[in-house]
């Protein structure tokens, strides 16, 4: 620990400054302090990296530069030519503008990537410097290797994991954003057309141009059904779970296995179910009208008003029973002397629910009311599997009456293929979910008891 804090108070510019020739070789040669201090397979291991990315820089990380600058020049198309005297039409392949966006962004890591050992390479000219200066042992290969595998053994069952998430999440992720910025949609679709860059002209679209007239609409819904979703299962949760735990209620065990099955059944399942059964000549509609109470169909899920209100009803449904489960918990674990107190006061139940058992609730779940909002603007489920976004609005594009922001931008992919006016849409859902995770979570009182500790 002395030793590493000592090596930290020097800098490694001041290590350049101050540090023989194989120390300011490092900064060009990588490696190069290791093998001049007998380090020989770790400075071998810099050297191959600097020559390994020196040969990658010219003959791939140039090119695909140029290529994520330009996304593409050649089109692909149809060619004359004379074969034997003969005219015939040969196919040329043309560039790729996603493949060229891709290796771009590839490439773009793989130098940050590089540039994280460049500067281990400083770093372990740094601690050499520090070494010699102070007279100390110089650490073998073995040596340093036993330090990765016991001291810094986190670190070292780190680096593949870290390794697939910058391939497999933070490379798609940065795509999907890049995609935002391009003009890839329908009438640009790669390999045979090419898109390229146009600034924020996607962002303007959707917030003041054609698409306005269909973000906003669906922007406000994705809201209201949020709200709507969160708070009637918060609230229709507790109120369950304190009927089923009411002092004198018999058969709990039984009630509880009951509201419990509607988890137990896959919840796609469940949403089939019910679009069949709130479908214009479902089974509810035809017992309404045996019964003489209605005289024509109620449009459940055929009218975008009634729509809207059988959607937050069937997921009370089925979301309802998980908060049950979580608020029966928290109820069996609130102390009881509280309540006991407050009942000799002459409390009556509802002012027992109102200032020990309903706060107490809201204190340990706001975190998980917070996920809870956000997983409902990405709800992709309840809408997809009951209405399907419909009924249809021909004043919407690619669009329905009830479509969240999230299965709009499943539609903008799948339906219409305008990957870059989706990639805008997925750029607002994550901002607007990311605003109010940090705002909201920030303002509880959970978070604020904890920075106090």
């Amino acid at each position: 620990m002395i030793q590493s804090s000592s090596h930290d108070q020097v800098s490694v510019l001041e290590s350049f400054k101050k540090g023989g020739i194989d120390i300011k070789l490092s900064f060009v040669i990588m490696g190069f302090a290791n093998l001049m201090n007998k380090q020989f397979i770790k400075g071998f291991l810099f050297l191959l990296s600097e020559i390994a990315f020196l040969i990658a820089f010219v003959t791939q990380i140039i090119p695909a530069f140029s290529g994520l600058l330009t996304l593409g020049t050649k089109t692909q198309g149809m060619q004359e030519k004379i074969v034997d005297g003969v005219k015939l039409q040969v196919a040329v392949e043309g560039d790729n503008s996603m493949l060229m966006l891709i290796f771009g962004l590839a490439s773009l890591i793989f130098c940050l990537v590089f540039a994280y050992i460049y500067w281990c390479n400083l770093k372990s000219a740094r601690n050499l410097y520090m070494l010699k200066k102070e007279g100390r042992h110089i650490p073998s290969f073995k040596e340093d290797f036993m330090t990765l595998a016991n001291g810094r053994f986190h670190m070292t069952l780190m680096f593949i994991p870290l390794i697939g998430v910058l391939l497999f999440t933070i490379l798609p992720l940065v795509y999907m954003i890049c995609l935002a910025f391009t003009n890839y949609d329908h009438n640009h679709l790669p390999p045979k057309s090419l898109f390229d860059w146009v600034g924020l002209a996607n962002f303007g679209n959707v917030l003041n141009g054609r698409m306005a007239g269909t973000f906003f609409p669906v922007l406000s819904w994705t809201l209201i059904w949020a709200v709507f979703a969160t708070v009637t299962n918060f609230l229709f949760g507790v109120i369950l779970a304190l009927i089923i735990n009411a002092k004198g209620l018999k058969l709990k065990k039984m009630w509880r296995t009951i509201f419990v099955i509607t988890i137990a059944v896959p919840q796609f399942i469940s949403l089939l179910l019910m679009r069949n059964f709130l479908n214009d000549q479902g089974p509810l509609n035809a017992f309404l009208e045996k019964m003489g109470l209605i005289s024509h169909s109620l449009p459940f899920l055929s009218d975008p008003t009634w729509a809207k209100f059988s959607i937050i009803f069937v997921n009370m449904w089925v979301g309802i029973p998980f908060t049950m489960l979580v608020a029966t918990g928290i109820i069996m674990n609130l102390p009881s002397e509280q309540i006991e107190a407050a009942e000799i006061d002459g409390a009556s139940k509802f002012q027992i629910f109102k200032s020990i058992t309903f706060p107490q609730i809201l204190l340990i779940m706001m975190p998980s009311l917070i996920q809870q909002f956000i997983g409902n603007i990405n709800n992709f489920n309840v809408i997809y599997l009951l209405t399907g976004g419909g009924p249809t609005n021909s004043q919407f594009y690619q669009a329905g009456s009830t479509d969240l922001l999230v299965t709009w931008l499943y539609k903008l992919t799948m339906n219409a293929a305008d990957y870059n006016l989706a990639s805008v849409i997925g750029i607002f859902i994550f901002a607007i979910s990311a605003i109010f995770s940090l705002l909201a979570y920030t303002h509880t009182a959970s978070y604020k008891e904890g920075a106090v500790k």
